[in-house]
């Protein structure tokens, strides 16, 4: 049972009142990616009281994720916690009287069914349009709303998607860009107030939705450079004329699709993400072990990581595997089988 005297000044606003923050302890949010945007949207749906939180990220925190990414402290960089355990903790700390729960996982066609089962709605926090696709095609399916979100440089855009009431990610951008088309943080950096905002943007239509108050949220796509202060709303009418196969004909093919391949170039962030077939015969401990000849290894109850100078090889404990220092599958699946095995 929630305190309500702690969320006195949200739930006076007119907009809000008492059953509103009553909805917002009932509701359950999965925030997919706690980079940027995720670790901001995930702190203020904490704070604002939305009674369930699943927290969802597959990478680790990093040094240079600090100066964006709000949840996340030099110790957990030198830990290298995940970044969805350490945000489950940091808000566990912030509010203790929500349930908060967390998964490092890569979101596939493989699991994000069994992922979000019993969401109320989805907020974006992901970095790559595959996985923006296939959050698309489950709010379709299963009518759950997602709020898209996404910033790079100076620039970021925000978009609420009703499942078949209006325009989804299809509707919008009917094939994903071309890998490696697309500008990428890691490329051209990114101004951490962006984010921020964008994430709140985010936040505010959550609230707003979960408070029960949907005919007020914003059906428009929002964009927006902040240095130089524009602002646009770009109305989403205009694409109801001609709707995707998945608003029109319930086809869903990110949903659908087997995962043939087992290795995906992560663009942008010179690293190979590889599958392992039997991940239930890992033993991390055994591993590093026998690793520790080869370079210098760190070890963890979520992941082991291996310095093979110039490249980086993490092993989550689900079996995944991060080689970073190449965008070469071929090269990648060469470590992975000189460092892991088969």
């Amino acid at each position: 049972m929630q305190e309500f005297s702690r969320y006195e000044r949200q739930w006076i606003l007119k907009e809000i009142g008492r059953e509103g923050q009553a909805r917002l302890a009932r509701s359950k949010v999965a925030v997919m990616g706690l980079g940027a945007l995720g670790s901001v949207s995930a702190n203020l749906l904490a704070r604002a009281g939305v009674g369930n939180l699943l927290l969802i990220d597959r990478d680790f925190v990093e040094l240079n994720n600090l100066q964006r990414q709000i949840l996340y402290e030099e110790q957990d960089a030198r830990e290298n916690l995940p970044k969805a355990v350490a945000a489950r903790e940091k808000l566990s700390r912030v509010n203790s009287e929500i349930r908060i729960e967390s998964e490092v996982a890569d979101i596939n066609s493989e699991t994000i069914e069994e992922l979000l089962k019993g969401v109320h709605l989805i907020v974006d926090g992901t970095d790559n349009f595959e996985t923006r696709f296939l959050i698309n095609d489950y709010s379709l399916k299963f009518r759950i709303p997602w709020i898209y979100g996404g910033a790079v440089r100076t620039e970021g855009m925000s978009y609420f998607i009703f499942p078949h009431e209006g325009p989804c990610l299809r509707c919008l951008f009917p094939e994903p860009p071309a890998v490696g088309s697309q500008q990428t943080c890691d490329q051209v950096g990114i101004l951490a107030p962006v984010t921020h905002l964008i994430a709140s943007f985010q936040a505010t239509e959550a609230i707003k939705y979960l408070a029960g108050c949907a005919e007020d949220v914003e059906r428009r796509l929002w964009k927006v450079d902040l240095w130089s202060r524009r602002f646009r709303a770009v109305s989403m009418e205009p694409l109801k004329k001609n709707p995707c196969s998945g608003c029109r004909q319930e086809d869903y093919p990110y949903l659908n699709q087997t995962l043939s391949t087992r290795t995906v170039k992560l663009c942008g962030r010179n690293a190979v993400q590889i599958y392992r077939k039997n991940p239930e015969d890992l033993d991390l401990r055994g591993l590093a072990a026998r690793l520790l000849p080869k370079g210098a290894v760190t070890l963890n109850p979520y992941l082991l990581k291996v310095s093979a100078q110039p490249y980086e090889i993490t092993v989550f404990s689900n079996g995944r595997v991060m080689v970073k220092g190449t965008e070469d599958e071929n090269k990648a699946k060469s470590l992975y089988a000189q460092y892991i095995g088969t």
